[in-house]
Formats: structure tokens, sequence, C-alpha cells
């Protein structure tokens, strides 16, 4: 057997080589080509970054569909489509950060390009840990299912409160523990600068570095559900690791179009509430009907569906009940009347 036709995890190394080889293009491209220098990105650009790394995405799952059989590219499709719903509820808690810290848009592509370096990491090793559970101990996709159920009945229950940074206990313990500059130094993580009681020269950390370590623990949160959901999708550690990060990689880009106008979708949310409970109950369905899997080609049906009924009654409802005019709106329209 060659080297490349070696199994890592139930998959032939060569299809993880070319998985990592785009990453690190696209890492690459990224950094030296798209972002050299620091500026603000733009709704335009950021629209069309998300396009592309979309279409990589999709791609990526056409050639699984191709080389590991119609059923492993829905699954992949399917993990695709819930870990790019779930990634908006990111993009919400992202934005709180970078509006609490008052980090501007010229440096929050720095926090979020090397944020998802850790997610990279993190993820392959909460991922790791899953598949060696759900090898090792067949029972624990029941528990990923019972909790995708519950998370799913908890979103849609009223009630959800909007994350108080200032009281995260993550932020609480780095300012305790670090030297923490009162401001940004414009793009830096670290500066050393003298320390106020004794006037030696220390290293301190930056806001925009707190903010970033706060963003890779909102990732490790939202892992929890996002892991079990795919895990209650396919066992395929190749399908669920290279679901995840595709749909992670163009998170960047669609934060800056999706910042702003995130509460337009209100009724996504409902929508992916309903995507958690449909794939936790469905492993219980496929037992009580004597099914050894769920039908990958229903599952994927049923999560474009839904996610398209969340977006375009979101849509709906704006047209029909548009939102009052803010403060702002009101005293540019009197200014308007005077002229």
């Amino acid at each position: 057997m060659e080297f490349t036709d070696t199994l890592v995890m139930g998959t032939p190394l060569w299809m993880w080589a070319i998985f990592m080889t785009i990453v690190v293009i696209l890492l690459a491209l990224d950094l030296g080509l798209f972002h050299r220098t620091a500026r603000e990105i733009g709704v335009r650009e950021s629209l069309v970054l998300s396009a592309f790394y979309i279409t990589i995405g999709l791609g990526f799952g056409a050639w699984v569909w191709v080389y590991a059989g119609p059923t492993s590219g829905k699954e992949y499709l399917t993990g695709f489509l819930v870990e790019k719903t779930l990634s908006m509820d990111n993009i919400f808690v992202m934005s709180l950060i970078f509006t609490y810290f008052g980090i501007p848009r010229i440096y929050q592509h720095r926090v979020l390009f090397y944020g998802i370096l850790g997610v990279i990491l993190l993820r392959g090793l909460v991922i790791a840990i899953g598949a060696w559970l759900v090898a090792s101990f067949h029972w624990v996709l029941y528990i990923f299912a019972l909790l995708l159920i519950f998370t799913g009945i908890k979103m849609l229950l009223p009630g959800d409160d909007e994350p108080d940074i200032k009281e995260n206990p993550a932020l609480r313990i780095m300012r305790r523990y670090l030297r923490i500059t009162p401001k940004l130094r414009e793009q830096r993580f670290f500066v050393r600068e003298p320390d106020g009681k004794t006037g030696a020269i220390v290293t301190w950390v930056t806001p925009l570095f707190v903010a970033m370590i706060l963003i890779e623990i909102v990732d490790v949160i939202f892992a929890l559900d996002s892991i079990p959901a795919i895990f209650a999708i396919t066992t395929d550690t190749f399908v669920v690791y290279t679901s995840n990060i595709f749909a992670i990689l163009g998170l960047r880009a669609l934060y800056f179009a999706l910042a702003a106008v995130i509460d337009r979708f209100s009724y996504l949310k409902p929508a992916l509430a309903m995507i958690l409970v449909f794939i936790g109950s469905k492993i219980f369905v496929a037992d009580l009907a004597g099914w050894e899997k769920f039908p990958a080609s229903v599952s994927l049906s049923v999560t474009v569906a839904l996610i398209a009924a969340g977006i375009l009654y979101s849509l709906w409802r704006i047209q029909r009940d548009p939102a009052p005019p803010s403060e702002d709106d009101k005293v540019q329209n009197a200014k308007a009347g005077d002229l």
C-alpha cells in the first residue's frame, strides 16, 4: 500500500492533504494578497469575498460527492449549511465584542484572521475528541441528539438575553492577571511600555488581543452546538471537519456584510432552532424505523427548506412591517422639511 493510500481516521491521507493544501492557500491569499495592509472592508468587497469562500466550500462538497459518494456529499452539504447558519449568532456576538472595545473596522479583520487560525486548531481538537467518543461509546450520539433538541427548544422560547460582555468571566480573569493598555495601539496585540507603578519597561496586551481571545472563547462555546449537530448528521470525521472548516473560513468575510444587518434576519434563529430539533430527532426516528441511517437526501432537503423559509419570511416581514425611523432619521427629515 502506498503512503498516500494510508487511512487517517478512515479517510485516505491524500484527501486530507488536498484539503489542508486548499486551506493553507486560502489563508495565504487572505493575508498576503487580499489584506496585506490594514484597511476597512466595505460591504461590496465583503459580499464578493463571501461568495468566493462559499463557492470554494460548495466546490469541495461537489468533489467529496464525486470521490466519496453521494451520501458523503449530501452529508457534507448539510453540515456546511448548518454550520453557516449557526455562525449567524457567532457574528452577532463578535459585533458586540468589537463594539464594547471600540475596535474600528480597519483593525477588525486582523482579529478575525488570527482568530480563525486558533479556530482551525481548536475545532480539530474538539472534533477529534468527539470522534473518539462516538467510536468508543456509540450511545454518546444519543446525548448529542438530546442536547440538540434541548438547545433548539430553548432557542424557540422567549427571554434569550443579550450577552453581557462586561461581566464575561474570561474578561474578568484577563483584567485581573494581564496588563491591558487602556486604549488600542493601532493593530498591535502586544506593546512594550513603562509600568505605571514601577516605571520599568514591561509587556502589555492591547484591547485588540483581548477581543481576539474572547472571540476564540465564543467559538469554543458555539462549537458545543455545532459539533454535536454535525456528528448527528454524520460520523465521518473527514466530512465533519472539512464542512466545519470551510463554513468557518468564510465567516470573516461574511461578518463585514452581515454585522450591520443581522437583525433583519430575525426569523432565521427560529428556523435554526427547528433544524437543531430535526437533526437531534432524526437519530431516534432512524432507530424507531429500523433504518441503519437517516436518509441523507431528506436531511439536506429539510435543512435547505428551513433555512430558505427563515430568510424569505424575514425579508417578507421587513417589507410588510418596515422598522420605524430612528431618532437620527427624524432629525434629518425635520431639517429637510425646514429647507
